[in-house]
Order: structure tokens, then C-alpha cells, then sequence
């Protein structure tokens, strides 16, 4: 007969079993619809490009070297791909900026609705989610509409007489910049907000009791306690904002393009589908080292005031 301990890990071997085929159809859904298409384009930036498109099967590590350099069309020679460092220059930079542009906009939100009371929290709460109903497209043409030379910050500039011509904001930096910080703004509101609802306030009082200005109570206390949705928030903006593709194409008008705007064009009129699958794995491996930097340096200097 099997004894005791011999019945229990019979079972524990059960249970682990069953809880594999229950599993087991999340496990596919995730591999098929997220790990086997990142593997097909990992495949394809090591072929050869086809003549309409499509990929040739002969491998071939042109692509990923094409990413940062360009062959000379006469002696083969290669040198540094200054359109695709400008794009990825710009691509990171803009990320950045907006990620701080929504962190200033977005913590003093997140303070203000923490500090009303809870049935006027829901209505802010409210407020703020109600871009998400919108088609993002449609929330992109809506500042197009407020920042082209014809709109309205135009013409209100000039009707106050500040300006004799329209600004232009269109097509530019400043209005990619715009685009984004508008259309990721609730994904660092609502983050921050979530630390900054469980933040203690006597702890604020007290600060206040013990002659800490302002600033320093915002420093020394209420910043660190509400960190990890600060590093969320950041997180949440800055992996769309790097990759963003709608925003810069509408208000970039193809001048300023990002990442996203090269892959496609790699994809589409460029016919070079390796070269876009090597440019897609280098922008997920920006990402990757971004965050991991991140995640690091924010862990460690806890640890260190800890």
C-alpha cells in the first residue's frame, strides 16, 4: 500500500497537471497571437528582400546592418545611415519630452483629484477617462484642427493683435509633441492618481507642522511615497509615445517622421520588409534597455533612502 507522504505527492503532481490544462489554452493564445509573430519578423530581418515585396529565403544580414549604415552605390563602402540616426534621435527624444510634458501636467491633475472629496474624485475620475471613448485618430485630427494656421490658437492670436501672421505649428515637432502629450496625458494621470489616493495626508500636515515649504514636502514626502506611479505613469506614456504612429503622420505631414512612420515605409513603398523587421526588433530592444535602466535606477536609489 502507498503510504501518506507517497499519496500527497501524487497529488501535488496532480494538481500541478490539471493546473498546466487549464493553463494551457491562455499559454497557446499567447504564443500564437504574441510570441509566434514577433518570431516571423525576427525570421524575416535575416532574408533577403523581394523584387514586389515580400521576403526572399536566402539569408542574409543586410538588413540589420542597414539599420545604422548605408552602402556607398558605387564602391560598396558603407558609412553611417544619417536619416535613420536622425529619425531614432527623434523618435527617443520626442518620447522623453513628452513623458516629462505629461509627468508636469499630470501629477499636480493627480494631486487635485486626490485631494477633493470622494464622490467629486468619481466625477474627475470621469472626466479624465473620457478621451478613451474617442477613436484616436479622431482626438489626433481634433488638435490638427485647434493648432493649423486657420485655427483656433491662431486666430485668437490674431484677433488680440499678439501676432500679424499664423504661427506655424502644423507639421513640426512642437506639434507632434503636442499630439502626444494630449493623447497619453490620461495614461499618467490615472497611475499617479492611483498612488496619490493612498497617500497618508497627515504625513503632508505634518511636514507643514515641522516649518517644511512647500517644495520640501513635496520632496522629501509626497513624492516618494507616490514613486511607483510616477515610474508607471512614465512607463505607460513612453513605450506608445516611441513607437507612435498615428500622431506623427497626421501632424508630422511626413516631415518629421518616427520610428513607427520609417517601419511602415519599409513595409509599404520602400519594399524592404527585412529591413523593417530589423528596425521593429531594434525599436523593442530600445525599449527593453530603456525601461530596464529605468527600473534600475528608480530600485536603487529607493533602496539607498530606504
Amino acid at each position: 500500500m502507498a503510504t501518506a507522504e507517497e499519496i500527497a505527492k501524487a497529488a501535488d503532481r496532480r494538481d500541478v497537471r490539471n493546473r498546466w490544462y487549464l493553463s494551457a489554452p491562455a499559454l497557446l493564445t499567447i504564443f500564437f497571437a504574441a510570441v509566434g509573430p514577433l518570431a516571423i519578423v525576427l525570421v524575416y530581418s535575416f532574408l533577403t528582400p523581394g523584387s514586389y515585396g515580400d521576403v526572399k529565403w536566402q539569408f542574409s544580414p543586410e538588413a540589420w546592418v542597414s539599420v545604422l549604415f548605408e552602402r556607398d552605390i558605387f564602391d560598396d563602402t558603407l558609412s553611417l545611415a544619417g536619416a535613420h540616426i536622425s529619425i531614432f534621435w527623434r523618435s527617443v527624444k520626442l518620447a522623453i519630452i513628452t513623458t516629462l510634458i505629461t509627468l508636469a501636467l499630470g501629477f499636480p491633475t493627480a494631486y487635485f483629484m486626490a485631494t477633493r472629496s470622494e464622490k467629486t474624485r468619481d466625477l474627475w475620475l470621469f472626466l479624465i477617462t473620457i478621451p478613451f471613448w474617442t477613436n484616436l485618430l479622431i482626438r489626433t485630427f481634433a488638435v490638427l484642427q485647434i493648432i493649423r494656421n486657420e485655427g483656433i490658437v491662431n486666430t485668437v492670436l490674431m484677433k488680440l493683435g499678439i501676432i500679424s501672421a499664423p504661427i506655424q505649428i502644423l507639421y513640426t515637432d512642437v506639434a507632434i509633441l503636442i499630439g502626444m502629450a494630449y493623447v497619453y496625458l490620461p495614461l499618467m494621470v490615472l497611475p499617479v492618481y492611483a498612488s496619490m489616493e493612498k497617500l497618508d495626508f497627515r504625513l503632508v500636515e505634518a511636514g507643514y507642522d515641522l516649518y517644511a515649504s512647500r517644495w520640501q514636502v513635496l520632496r522629501r514626502i509626497i513624492f516618494p511615497l507616490v514613486k511607483p506611479g510616477v515610474i508607471a505613469g512614465s512607463i505607460l506614456v513612453f513605450i506608445p509615445a516611441i513607437g507612435a504612429y498615428v500622431t506623427p503622420s497626421v501632424l508630422g505631414g511626413g516631415k518629421n517622421m518616427m520610428l513607427s512612420n520609417l517601419i511602415e515605409l519599409q513595409f509599404g513603398q520602400g519594399r524592404n520588409w527585412p529591413l523593417g523587421s530589423a528596425l521593429s526588433i531594434t525599436v523593442m530592444l530600445i525599449v527593453m534597455v530603456a525601461l530596464l535602466v529605468y527600473v534600475r535606477n528608480a530600485g536603487s536609489k529607493e533602496m539607498r533612502h530606504g
